[in-house]
């Protein structure tokens, strides 16, 4: 039987396990009344056209109507998107998110003369000083920053309209990944087939039946196997994308393109990986313990995720979840902790738990005029979950305290700094379970997920943004992008990043086509900074009093008002040193250590 059959239909959820979406709209009818006249909006956008030069109180005007609109926008699409994710199946549902996301690729288009208008006004600089710009001052400057990479009107309307086709490579990979894209099945150590699914896939690694995760793990890259010519070409079609809208834009490269685009140094990525090549010995220690935990004579990629704890019961309702999280979260003041205790329980932020077609996954969303809304696939029996809701909720939290501190045009924070809010709340967990347990194989497990933590964000996370940076270089010089190219960068990545404690099987060349964040481009190493950040934060509140904490919560506050970097360092860390990545990887190291003596009369 189909797993997803089995589960629960979106009908026969209690309705308070469901997100209350009634603070964005009380119906689907509401909604298409806010819908058409947002529409109307789209040809009101001609009349400020060619008036921008005319004065401060034009260009007030014209800001004015776009925030609304824009903002507008935003209900708009939040209710449809999330709408969508409850069930993947809902042909409504699924109508209104495609219309909502045509009419902002519409609104794209109608609203590109802004900035080239703006740019254009050979006394604009002047303008910023009027008073009735004031609120508008750093939006304006954040604007005229892109003066040099700002197109004709005519230009800019040309790319804008691109942006459904720009979408191609990107829609195809999660089609073929996701629909297509047959796994097939395992056969266990008894003989049995085990169906091997995208969801499926890392739980059957965390197996102790290792006959079953290496017949997964072939099953799952002979399937990636036969269609890695597709998958190298929309890989290769979507570099193409950064590249032409980098030089079409007058950009170097897609990677200086992106970093611009949040005011961050090329230092800082480059930082980032030159501090982890310096500090590749702990990993590699780690590799070491867990061969000889698990007794094996060869490690393999498909042994670096099981446990190394066994039998470990867990069980934790989601009302005790939050209780947990209410306790961890304490060093964030009881402010904090109570309003986000009540929006988990008694204002239906999350969508808890599985139902059949519902999103996998979990993220948080929401919007200026919404409350913060979290998607969970909640599951008692796995810690994970816990984690999930409490990271989450750190990005909930952080989307509410910019929300309420800041004017519209400065709520939204940037990408740089989103994983570090969610990251500080999963470090002040760990902390808390941590000095809560009393056995020994809890504070290994924890330890040990500590480890697989920072692994996977901190130094995966940088060798995906080295690959990524590899690869868009090769483009900039115009190398052919082939199958084997891209084979070849990946394999002698892992092969730095695993040395010789691993077995790298061939297949695991193939991994590179598998990885949704590359159309996306630039966006991974922002995790590997997010936790370095994170942990700086977590340390200092903790350790530090009233002004420490203060500082912290004003980053929450200080949502889009400055640049991440300078939001950072007011916050207590400075991201242009490879000090605070230094220091997360010296913690990897102690974890390490910890860990190897906590378990060396194992196999002593």
């Amino acid at each position: 039987m189909n797993a997803k059959t089995e589960l629960p239909k979106r009908e026969q959820i209690s309705e308070a396990d469901t997100w209350d979406l009634s603070g964005l709209y009380t119906s689907t009818q509401a909604w298409e009344e806010e819908f058409k006249q947002l529409e109307t909006s789209e040809k009101e956008y001609a009349k400020f056209r060619g008036t921008l030069s005319e004065g401060p109180e034009k260009i007030q005007a014209c800001l004015e109507f776009d925030a609304q609109c824009m903002r507008t926008l935003d209900r708009v699409y939040t209710y449809s998107h999330l709408r969508n994710d409850e069930d993947k199946t809902h042909n409504k549902h699924q109508e209104l998110y495609e219309r909502a996301v045509g009419l902002a690729t519409r609104l794209s288009q109608a609203r590109s003369f802004i900035d080239s208008e703006l740019m254009s006004i050979t006394n604009i600089d002047e303008n910023l000083n009027d008073e009735c710009l004031q609120p508008y001052k750093l939006h304006l400057e954040k604007i005229l920053r892109f003066r040099e990479h700002t197109l004709s009107e005519n230009e800019e309307a040309l790319l804008a309209a691109s942006a459904d086709m720009a979408r191609a490579a990107r829609d195809g990979f999660d089609m073929l990944d996701n629909a297509d894209l047959q796994l097939g099945t395992a056969k266990d150590s008894n003989g049995n087939d085990v169906a091997i699914t995208q969801g499926s896939f890392q739980s059957i690694l965390q197996s102790y039946d290792r006959e079953l995760r290496r017949n997964a793990f072939d099953s799952f890259y002979s399937a990636y196997a036969s269609h890695q010519y597709t998958y190298s070409a929309l890989l290769a079609g979507s570099v193409k994308k950064d590249l032409f809208y980098a030089r079409a834009r007058k950009y170097e490269s897609p990677r200086e393109q992106a970093l611009f685009s949040e005011n961050i140094p090329a230092a800082v990525y480059d930082n980032l990986i030159e501090s982890v090549h310096n500090n590749l010995q702990p990993l590699y220690k780690y590799f070491s313990i867990r061969k000889r935990l698990l007794e094996l004579d060869e490690l393999h990629i498909y042994d670096c995720a099981v446990p190394l704890v066994k039998d470990l019961k867990w069980d934790m309702s989601y009302e005790s979840a939050v209780e947990t999280i209410e306790a961890a979260l304490q060093p964030l003041g009881k402010e904090y902790v109570s309003e986000l205790k009540k929006g988990l329980l008694e204002e239906r932020w999350a969508d808890r738990y599985e139902s059949a077609n519902k999103r996998s996954g979990a993220y948080s969303s929401g919007c200026y005029d919404s409350n913060p809304f979290i998607l969970m696939n909640y599951r008692a029996d796995n810690i994970n979950s816990l984690y999930t809701l409490i990271h989450e909720a750190g990005h909930s939290m952080h989307s509410r305290y910019s929300r309420r501190n800041q004017p519209y045009l400065y709520a939204d924070y940037t990408i740089f700094v989103a994983e570090v809010a969610s990251t500080f709340n999963e470090a002040l967990l760990t902390r808390y379970l941590l000095d809560s347990a009393s056995d020994e194989k809890m504070k290994i497990y924890l330890i040990c997920r500590e480890i697989d933590n920072f692994r996977g964000t901190l130094y995966r996370q940088t060798m995906f943004a080295e690959f990524e940076h590899k690869i868009h270089s090769s483009a900039v010089a115009g190398e052919p992008l082939t199958v084997d190219y891209f084979k070849k960068v990946y394999k002698e990545l892992l092969t730095l990043y695993f040395g010789n404690e691993v077995i790298l099987n061939e297949s695991l060349s193939l991994e590179c086509f598998r990885i949704p964040h590359f159309y996306f481009s630039f966006y991974v190493y922002k995790y590997a900074t997010g936790i370095s950040a994170a942990y700086a934060l977590a340390e200092r509140t903790v350790e530090g009093g009233e002004s420490e904490l203060n500082d912290y919560l004003n980053f929450l506050r200080s949502g889009g008002s400055q640049y991440p970097i300078q939001a950072l360092q007011n916050a207590g860390v400075d991201m242009t040193s490879p000090r605070p990545v230094d220091a997360a990887l010296n913690k990897f190291s102690e974890l390490v250590n910890q860990l190897e003596k906590l378990t060396s009369r194992k196999t002593s």
